[in-house]
């Protein structure tokens, strides 16, 4: 196995103890910040080691190359983008606290999500359409790296897949503008330039999200190997364990635990160097 070591203030010094630690000296620097450990064996020092440091680090097998992906896919509010769409909105309507600390608890696996999804949006209840906007256009801010990672899909034709609890209204204007393949996400109703406060159709949850992606796999013929997927909620893990990587991203606990390896400090463009 390798040892992928990468932080955004990791040091060379810091890569060497943790190779030591690896039980190799067969050490390379991949990044400005990012070093591969060949022949890497799991040790209990490492992870303790690279808690304290901040820096992160996975176990990837020999010769994955990126190259050879067909598919990558991602959540949206809090890992393509820094924000809860969700909660900026309740902002607007004047009650983020609220709607911030269910999206919370849904996001760690404490609350059923459809049933969380439908009290959040209920308190959007009368909030103007031009909220959404604002959101869009005051708010939402790419995750860091995110711009490099997106570009290296598309020189290698890896297809993107954008998954979402949230909603359309971001989803297909993030298509349109990082030119993503696919997306699913929900539809909010409206009615006379106001918020509802409800849904339309069925709500895209854990197995929505799970089920697009494996839909996505069988379009394209693409093996498990060759797919990546990369969330932060609990409602992303069914899509993660369909993946021949998945990838925690500032994630929850229950994220973390489950994945095949976390990214916690370092930007999504992290994803590249767990790849040859």
């Amino acid at each position: 196995m390798n040892l992928i070591v990468q932080g955004p203030a990791a040091t060379a010094a810091q890569a060497e103890a943790l190779a030591r630690f690896a039980g190799s000296a067969a050490i390379s620097q991949i990044g400005p910040q990012a070093w591969r450990v060949r022949k890497a064996a799991p040790s209990d020092e490492i992870a303790l080691y690279c808690e304290n440091a901040h820096i992160d680090f996975a176990f990837v097998p020999e010769g994955r190359k990126f190259a050879e992906l067909q598919l990558l896919a991602m959540d949206m509010d809090s890992t393509l983008i820094t924000i809860e769409c969700i909660d900026e909105l309740g902002d607007m309507a004047g009650c983020k606290s609220e709607i911030a600390s269910i999206t919370a608890q849904a996001m760690r696996g404490e609350l059923d999500y459809p049933q969380s999804l439908r009290k959040r949006v209920g308190l959007l209840k009368g909030l103007p359409e031009s909220a959404l906007t604002r959101v869009y256009e005051e708010r939402l801010r790419l995750t860091p790296g995110a711009d490099e990672l997106i570009a290296a899909c598309k020189k290698n034709d890896v297809k993107l897949l954008l998954v979402s609890g949230g909603f359309t209204f971001f989803t297909e204007r993030l298509k349109q503008r990082l030119g993503i393949d696919y997306t699913i996400s929900n539809v909010l109703a409206t009615r006379d330039g106001k918020l509802t406060g409800e849904l339309v159709g069925d709500i895209v949850d854990a197995s929505a999200k799970a089920t697009k992606f494996a839909a996505v796999v069988a379009e394209l013929g693409a093996e498990r190997a060759e797919t990546v997927a990369i969330g932060d909620g609990a409602n992303d893990l069914k899509m993660m364990a369909l993946a021949g990587l998945s990838v925690a991203f500032h994630a929850k606990p229950v994220v973390r635990a489950q994945a095949n390896c976390a990214i916690s400090w370092c930007g999504l463009d992290a994803v590249l160097n767990l790849y040859e």
